[in-house]
């Protein structure tokens, strides 16, 4: 599985229709936030103006809390960016924690770029010009603090490089966010939308760094890179802070009921995040099988055969829909 978020495979396995599945494989929030009613008409039919995109900018710029020294930029998703950040960075040795979200190990070598995978980033390689570090991490959610982080990029800045931070969870983990603390260090930190918002779809992301590097990254993007329509909708999603905190509240309580079910089935959770739960068991693979068998699709990976990982299942239904899962799973095992 390279990705989640995609029911080709399991229709194609196991059979039904998408709506017969629930898809745990992902980490997007599934109480997504309501499209407004009041759309104007012209989000479709005229060309994105420039003002609408500043109007973006600025509403993400706050609720990310950018400092006014960073230049901010928005995509049609973090993908794309992470995918170009190999052609505008200096040539060096990239340091990538690992494991974790498997896409940027692929953006970097597809460039020839030289990679060396570390178990820890307080381990920091003395030839590494460049440091990748997804935080709070994918799949696992291990996180790295603040006062770490800062030191890092320091240290990086010193010998010309730059820290990226790919922070697409850091919305539900309040106090976890690098950007509010950066002053003059190389760091680039890369934000998505779709995932705390639940608008995968949608596609928009955002990138916050030197301005140097922001204005080489848009010029790449060229015109009209986003749509009329997820520029207004990400700016009134953005600037919505009440439905935030309601939203980040919810998620919490509803992973603490999820970490509850899945221990009680004999499942160890070792890590995760308000979005998603990671846990460990000797058949992660054979349950993943079982519980496809039964129309329930959930993430394991090729490097850690013990993994498997379960995002929200979407409400109390739903959660007894994978409770009684797990039990009939658990007597095929």
């Amino acid at each position: 599985m390279e990705h989640g978020g995609d029911l080709t495979l399991a229709i194609d396995s196991f059979g039904g229709a998408a709506e017969d599945w629930l898809d745990l494989s992902t980490g997007i929030n599934p109480y997504s936030y309501p499209i407004p009613e009041d759309l104007p008409a012209n989000a479709w039919t005229t060309l994105p103006v420039q003002s609408a995109q500043e109007r973006l900018i600025s509403a993400a710029r706050a609720t990310y809390q950018v400092p006014d020294n960073l230049g901010l930029i928005a995509a049609p998703g973090t993908q794309i960016l992470l995918s170009l950040l190999p052609t505008v960075l200096p040539e060096g040795t990239i340091a990538l924690a690992s494991p974790t979200y498997a896409s940027h190990k692929i953006a970097w070598l597809r460039e020839g770029r030289d990679l060396v995978e570390v178990s820890s980033i307080f381990a920091l390689p003395s030839e590494a010009k460049i440091v990748l570090l997804v935080n709070p991490n994918n799949p696992d959610g291990q996180l790295t603090d603040v006062k770490s982080l800062l030191h890092i990029a320091e240290t990086l800045t010193e010998r010309g490089g730059y820290l990226i931070l790919d922070e697409a969870f850091s919305d539900v983990v309040p106090g976890s966010s690098l950007l509010p603390y950066i002053e003059n260090q190389n760091v680039l930190v890369l934000r998505s939308f779709g995932k705390f918002f639940g608008l995968g779809g949608l596609r928009l992301g955002f990138l916050a760094g030197p301005r140097d590097l922001t204005q080489k990254l848009a010029s790449l993007l060229e015109s009209w890179c986003l749509s009329g329509p997820a520029i207004e909708i990400g700016t009134t999603a953005l600037r919505d802070a009440d439905w935030q905190r309601k939203t980040t509240r919810r998620l919490i309580e509803e992973m603490a009921d999820l970490t509850l079910l899945l221990t009680q089935h004999e499942l160890s959770v070792f890590g995760g995040t308000p979005l998603f739960a990671l846990a460990g068991m000797r058949n992660a693979a054979a349950m993943h099988e079982a519980l496809a068998r039964r129309h329930i699709w959930t993430r394991v990976f090729d490097y850690a055969p013990t993994w498997i990982r379960f995002g929200l299942p979407n409400g109390a239904e739903n959660l007894q829909r994978l409770s009684n899962a797990l039990a009939d799973a658990r007597k095929e095992l």
